[in-house]
């Protein structure tokens, strides 16, 4: 199983305004100094303002990998610090975008975290950024992280361990949820669900919906 490092956690700085119904957003995360428990629905101290699209069990801690900040570093020729996407987590030697639905991982001596599915970015997140375009760019380039649901509680900081103890033979990723999935996908998804494998309501929705009918030709 792969290995890695939190390189930060992030939690809330400052709620800022938006134009939405919600009227603010807490997407400005910075990196947090010493340990900050880990508790169901995230990072004690953090916050998400739109708990509809944002937050809740299934979606209590958002991860991305510092191989996809430096991605980004480069093509906008600025720096991408820890918290800049609105993460709770910046890992290294960890593949957040391609982590596999259901996989776990454990940070430290006692924090399991579980993959639950693919961050969506949102106008919000495009205003924060001010960058032309963002939604549809940072979508395209296929870097979108992983939220993740809180399996065992406890205390993570800066410099600790992350290990993958369980992968799950299925093999779908969180960036295929986001592609669209395939038909084989589909059902290995669905196989695993009925085995007994915990899908978030994200995941329960996409696979609810009607597979795509090839076109005849």
């Amino acid at each position: 199983m792969s290995t890695g490092t939190l390189l930060a956690a992030c939690r809330l700085h400052t709620l800022l305004p938006t134009s939405d119904a919600t009227g603010v957003t807490a997407i400005d995360k910075r990196a947090v100094e010493g340990p900050v428990q880990v508790y169901a629905l995230g990072l004690t101290g953090d916050l998400q303002a739109d708990r509809k699209h944002h937050g809740g069990e299934s979606k209590a801690i958002y991860a991305y990998s510092q191989e996809d900040a430096a991605y980004w570093e480069a093509e906008l020729g600025e720096a991408v610090p820890p918290g800049r996407f609105g993460e709770n987590l910046r890992v290294a030697g960890i593949d957040a975008s391609r982590a596999v639905v259901g996989e776990r991982w454990q940070i430290g001596a006692t924090v399991v975290l579980e993959v639950t599915c693919p961050r969506t970015p949102c106008r919000n997140f495009a205003q924060y950024m001010g960058q032309p375009r963002w939604v549809a760019r940072f979508a395209a380039a296929g870097k979108l992280g992983t939220y993740l649901r809180v399996i065992k509680r406890g205390s993570i900081q800066a410099g600790e361990s992350i290990e993958v103890i369980h992968r799950p033979a299925h093999g779908v990723t969180v960036a295929d949820v986001f592609d669209g999935l395939t038909p084989k996908q589909r059902e290995l998804l669905l196989e695993a669900g009925a085995s007994g494998t915990y899908l978030s309501p994200e995941i329960q929705k996409v696979l609810a919906r009607k597979p795509a009918v090839p076109a005849a030709g």
